[in-house]
């Protein structure tokens, strides 16, 4: 079996209020896309990495990589418009028959043994995705300008990866854009498949604002 994972890195640093997008940004002395890129070069099925980024950005990576020493082999894709398409594009030369994993350049805190389980149960169901539940009450908006409570039981807060046969996820992309496509569930269920849910991990955080840096910082350094 051909194991592939798609890196989608064309995130900016808006909410980080940084100059370089985030995924360039420094975690524990490396940007964080290297940590990430990692994570799934060490773990047990070795999958083919394609990283997809803003082709205004190659050559800065290129640069990242020398100055890091970096010498991991990636497959660099042209993003496009939407990360829909950006996905749509690492699609087109993975091979029919094998599991593809897409995931967040900016989780750099993705365990091996969450990585290997996705891959594991997307072999045999299809389509998978790690979830945790919310530790937090919860509200939702009416359109009256009120709320009403949610109940925490019936949600849940969606990771990466999320990791598909390459037969499901490319018949997916065969869909038109559009701006109800969140993520690339989103676009799998669109397509009439069921998603399944496998456990995630709370450590596995998405670096989306200034004080997550530090809360990576602290996971990683667990783990080192």
């Amino acid at each position: 079996m051909k194991y592939y994972a798609v890196i989608v890195a064309g995130g900016s640093g808006n909410r980080m209020k940084a100059e370089v997008p985030k995924q360039f940004m420094p975690l524990l002395g490396r940007p964080i896309l290297m940590h990430t890129i990692e994570a799934f070069f060490h773990s047990a099925l070795r999958p083919e990495i394609i990283l997809v980024l803003n082709p205004a950005h190659f050559q800065t990576w290129n640069e990242l990589c020398n100055q890091h020493n970096f010498q991991l082999p990636v497959r660099l894709v042209p993003g496009g418009q939407e990360r829909f398409h950006s996905v749509r594009n690492a699609l087109a030369d993975i091979e029919v028959g094998s599991i593809v994993a897409v995931h967040d350049a900016v989780r750099p805190v993705v365990s091996a043994e969450l990585i290997e389980r996705c891959f594991r149960e997307a072999e045999s169901k299809g389509a998978v995705i790690p979830t945790v539940e919310s530790r937090d009450s919860l509200r939702q908006r009416t359109t009256e300008g009120h709320s009403r409570a949610i109940r925490r039981d019936e949600i849940v807060i969606v990771q990466t990866p999320q990791v598909f046969r390459a037969d499901v996820l490319k018949k997916a992309y065969t869909e038109d854009y559009s701006t109800h496509f969140t993520d690339d569930a989103s676009v799998v269920e669109h397509a009439g498949y069921i998603i399944s849910l496998t456990q995630g991990d709370y450590k596995n955080i998405k670096i989306t604002f200034p004080e997550d840096l530090q809360v990576a910082s602290l996971f990683l350094g667990g783990l080192k």
